[in-house]
């Protein structure tokens, strides 16, 4: 598969006015689109994303993904809405930033940089693009445009991401000709958020000179395939004038040494050993081990654990988790994966009493919270997955897994309208309201909920029909 390199890809781009109609960078006044109108059209869009099977919907790397991102949008300027991280399945190199400031990333991005620093600096620019506005004045040129013909690009683009055919299909004709023109109307855009990335990188503690670094090895790489690459890579703005403007700006920055998080280098493993077949990623983490060139063995053993598992060799796995228990015992991926060694090994007491344990150590985790509650449904310990899934959807309002394993806890309580309830927030968030609309009048037609249930349920089911309607109204446009 050909790697892309696209330092940033702005995908909603179907119509763009004349460089000189563009306003002032920095001006915000001058734009139309509000920052409510941004979070609708990035919402819509996102609810699509979510629903394509690129969307990579593993907590343990988009949290890790997340709280890197929040970190830096800590200490960016100007930061008026709220940032939402996701990551797409995809060996290209490729970060980009949608309306509404939804960040998205690619695995193949986290697996080819070479420090976390380096990841950092690519989300770094991503949120100077966000909090520069820059994708609201681009938008305010074309005010014509429907928030479905938007979305559908968007899609079309990452599904063809890569596939030059399919690209130039999937946005054929003049909405592909003002792409590639829109790509290259945003040189100075690609400056700000170059200079507002390296001070966002320098206030996070991360290594500013990681940006230069990445981008020259990206422009290395972009030279190779250049002739082959479909029209809108080869109109980025990857240019030596940008590559030396971001280093003379971190000349005067003293370096210093950032090391990786474990983190970092457990989701690096975690990619790896998801992207190989499993008899391979055995192969692949043995033979790390056994080189010993890294500093430590954690990542190649928590991939082996890992590749074991898929690979259905619980034994070893269990064998290889001790190992890595006593190396790591305070990191809550590799309890995750812990939990899940012993339930795959038939030790079900074991597990359970794990999990029970782990979620006082680390309440919030995504994954373990998963695990645990598919664990207790399995086990018909319905009414305590309920109130684990319950209490993390207190904290976490927009997860469609935490929704549908609550669907399946309400179930197994006999509590069917509020099941068809939660399940129909699962699929509204997926992106499929006719699907959450069924479930709701399945729910109503139950014969069970009390008045507040009742009065809440039908009131939800106006709203997702309004939505509905208002999203049959744009693609008719």
């Amino acid at each position: 598969m050909r790697t892309a390199i696209l330092f940033v890809v702005l995908l909603m781009l179907p119509l763009i006015a004349r460089t000189d109609e563009l306003p002032e960078l920095g001006d915000v006044s001058r734009t139309t689109i509000t920052l409510q109108q941004e979070r609708q059209l990035g919402e819509s869009i996102m609810r699509q994303i979510r629903s394509s099977p690129q969307y990579l919907d593993d907590p343990e790397v988009t949290d890790f993904v997340s709280t890197l991102g929040y970190r830096l949008v800590a200490n960016a300027p100007n930061v008026e809405q709220q940032f939402e991280f996701f990551v797409i399945q995809d060996s290209t190199v490729n970060a980009f930033a949608l309306p509404g400031a939804f960040i998205g990333v690619h695995t193949g991005l986290i697996t080819t940089a070479q420090s976390e620093s380096e990841l950092a600096a690519v989300l770094a620019h991503e949120v100077g693009h966000v909090t520069q506005r820059h994708i609201a004045r681009l938008f305010t040129q074309q005010k014509q445009a429907g928030i479905a013909s938007m979305a559908a690009l968007a899609l079309a683009i990452l599904a063809a991401r890569s596939s030059p055919d399919l690209a130039q299909a999937a946005v054929a004709g003049a909405q592909y000709a003002m792409f590639q023109t829109a790509l290259n109307f945003t040189r100075d855009n690609e400056r700000e958020a170059d200079r507002v990335g390296v001070q966002i990188l320098e206030k996070s503690g991360y290594d500013p000179h990681a940006m230069p670094a990445f981008l020259e090895r990206l422009q290395r790489s972009y030279r190779l395939y250049e002739t082959n690459a479909p029209s809108y890579a080869r109109s980025h703005p990857l240019t030596y004038e940008r590559i030396a403007d971001v280093q003379n700006r971190v000349q005067e920055i003293p370096y210093r040494q950032v090391p990786d998080s474990l983190q970092f280098q457990l989701v690096r493993a975690r990619l790896h050993a998801r992207d190989l077949r499993p008899r391979d990623a055995v192969a692949y983490f043995e033979d790390l081990l056994t080189e010993k060139k890294a500093v430590t063995d954690v990542p190649a053993r928590y991939g082996l654990v890992m590749s074991l598992l898929r690979a259905n060799d619980t034994r070893r796995a269990t064998d290889e988790m001790r190992a890595l228990l006593a190396a790591a015992p305070d990191s809550p991926m590799v309890a995750a994966l812990n939990g899940r060694t012993k339930s795959a090994a038939g030790d079900i007491r074991g597990a359970l009493d794990f999990y029970a344990g782990a979620m006082k150590r680390f309440p919030r985790n995504r994954a373990l919270i998963y695990d645990y509650a598919r664990l207790l449904i399995d086990t018909k310990r319905g009414a305590d997955a309920l109130r684990l899934t319950t209490a993390a959807l207190g904290n976490v309002h927009s997860d469609p897994r935490l929704y549908t394993l609550q669907a399946e806890a309400y179930g197994a309580t006999g509590q069917r309208l509020q099941q068809h309830r939660a399940q129909a927030e699962a699929y509204a968030l997926s992106g499929s309201l006719p699907a959450a609309i069924e479930q709701l009048q399945i729910g109503l037609r139950a014969g069970d909920g009390d008045f507040y249930q009742l009065s809440s349920a039908e009131a939800r089911l106006k709203e997702l029909r309004a939505q509905d309607a208002d999203q049959r109204k744009e693609q008719h446009r």
